[in-house]
């Protein structure tokens, strides 16, 4: 099934971000920007155009588990993933 993150998100508490739009030197400062605004509970749905594992290892470092990562999709060229924000 294809998850397009130009589509709205309909679930309370789910706020779309797609890093394809940021340029690349400003991803990762706009990305912790919008983990730190979310409220325990709150998720925000990541898309990029590749696997971003050294950021995934830099938010687990920075939040540790108040910070849950789960893949909605993995497809070429559109990744996405949800930040659940749990502390």
């Amino acid at each position: 099934m294809a998850h397009n993150c130009s589509l709205p998100v309909t679930a309370e508490g789910v706020y779309p971000f797609d890093a394809r739009g940021v340029a690349k030197r400003f991803r990762h400062a706009a990305i912790f920007g919008a983990l730190d605004s979310l409220q325990p509970g709150e998720t925000m749905r990541f898309c990029n155009d590749h696997d971003p594992l050294p950021l995934l290892s830099q938010i687990h470092g920075r939040y540790g588990d108040q910070v849950k990562i789960g893949y909605v999709s993995r497809e070429q060229g559109e990744i996405v993933i949800d930040f659940l924000v749990t502390g």
